[in-house]
């Protein structure tokens, strides 16, 4: 057995986890299952031990091996990145390969629970075999430890556990709940700021663009005085440089940092970590950003396509890669943040109907992202329309770093409760409590 992590309890023992548990062999092969429930590691939600949405096999039958479970077996995901994958089966069914199904003789929820301990995930992740996709055999897992309280008190570190984790999903909810409603929030403002969507008066009845053998899709009918304009006749729009390792130790070449796709977020930058890249120095010059240059996306996932935001100058002689566009606004026409905000939203639908889709990613051309349609106010209104999207931007900035506070917090409070729990740490019982439960040492 893998050395003891911690001391125990009186009455509590440490014990190898096929003392306590085995894992059923009943792969069954390619065979019919019609209207079975189908389990894989991706219907399993990461460290909370919750069933997400799943399948039933078709009426024709399985392709491959799959396991048998039966309701109260632990079902365990042996690879990697989903060890800390682990439900108590509440029906039968079938599972992946990659999933174990477990009996064990504790309390099926305690074991879920130790099984879902960052400790835990840990030694596993020692255990796994070094194949192409690391996996923990059975071999492995049944040399595991496992905490073993006595019966009664399984029990009530399950009670004490799911009452207080309960409570931190339901307000991990309301997290994500008040996030979802800023951003529809947000995005219905400044579409309709984006638009003039509060102007009184008549409004444009034609968007007045050229066919360019592109989808526009609906335009919004614009204020007088307003005007839909391509991305193009609006900016200068270039492509990055493309790395190439070949000729990286050129000593004719200087060094510059450059951004990357992970650096054009939606709204802003993310600056964390800048690379560099070694470019002729022609290419640097030509490249080098300048405050005020909006940077848009060329590919990855389809409904980030022409994501980005305005550069600012925060890190000096910056450049960028092939997979982001810069686009240059000529004689002032337009803010550069309108120019972003319109590309994060109504061109970003745009961008969706417009791009190409490769097996694995989607991405949108040079020439086909100029073809972009802006809504474009007149230059007197400019100033009214930033002052107010970015002061709600700020309070969406705000909340959202808010949320992502608190969601660690509960993370955090998440994996303390059952650090305790394995411990002996958790006193009193759940109906009894009126305050969180006390975490010895913690």
């Amino acid at each position: 057995m893998t050395a003891e992590p911690w001391s125990l309890p009186p009455l509590w023992r440490w014990a190898r986890f096929d003392e306590v548990a085995k894992v059923a062999s009943n792969l069954v092969g390619p065979t019919q299952y019609p209207d079975l429930p189908h389990i894989a590691p991706n219907h399993i939600e990461s460290e909370t031990g919750r069933l997400l949405p799943y399948s039933t096999v078709a009426a024709d039958g399985v392709t491959s091996a799959k396991h048998g479970f039966r309701a109260g077996q632990v079902l365990y995901s042996k690879i990697r990145p989903y060890l800390a994958k682990v439900i108590v089966a509440e029906f039968d069914g079938l599972c992946s390969a990659d999933i174990y199904p477990i009996d064990t003789d504790l309390e099926p929820r305690y074991l879920k629970w130790w099984m879902l301990t960052r400790e835990f995930t840990r030694l596993a992740a020692g255990e796994q075999a070094r194949t192409v996709l690391p996996k923990i055999n059975v071999r492995g897992l049944n040399a595991l430890p496992v905490p073993v309280a006595p019966a009664e008190t399984q029990r009530r570190i399950v009670e004490i556990l799911e009452d207080h984790l309960s409570r931190l999903d339901a307000a991990a909810t309301l997290l994500r709940t008040a996030a979802s409603r800023w951003s529809s929030l947000w995005q219905s403002v400044l579409e309709g700021q984006l638009t003039g969507a509060g102007i009184a008066g008549e409004r444009r009845a034609h968007p007045g663009l050229a066919d360019e053998g592109v989808d526009d899709g609906a335009l919004a009918r614009l204020p007088t005085g307003w005007g839909w304009t391509r991305l193009g006749d609006l900016a200068d729009v270039v492509g990055g440089v493309t790395k190439d390792a070949s000729r990286q130790s050129d000593p004719s070449f200087v060094e510059r940092p450059y951004l990357r796709v992970a650096n054009v977020q939606r709204g802003f930058l993310n600056l964390g970590t800048v690379t560099t890249i070694r470019v002729p120095e022609p290419t640097a010059s030509k490249l080098q950003l300048v405050a005020g240059d909006v940077l848009l996306n060329e590919g990855g996932d389809r409904d980030k396509l022409g994501r980005g935001w305005v550069w600012e100058g925060q890190v000096d002689n910056c450049i960028h890669q092939n997979h982001v566009f810069r686009a240059r606004v000529r004689d002032g026409s337009i803010d550069p943040y309108l120019l972003s905000w319109a590309a994060n939203s109504i061109g970003g639908r745009w961008c969706e109907r417009n791009g190409r889709q490769s097996v694995n990613l989607a991405s949108i051309s040079l020439s086909k992202i100029k073809l972009m349609p802006i809504p474009v106010p007149p230059l007197a209104e400019q100033p009214r329309i930033v002052d107010r999207l970015s002061s709600l931007s700020d309070s969406g900035l705000q909340l959202r770093a808010q949320v992502e506070a608190a969601s660690k917090r509960g993370d955090a409070l998440r994996r303390s409760l059952l650090a305790a729990a394995f411990g002996g740490g958790l006193t009193g019982m759940a109906s009894e409590l009126d305050e969180p439960v006390e975490l010895a040492g913690v």
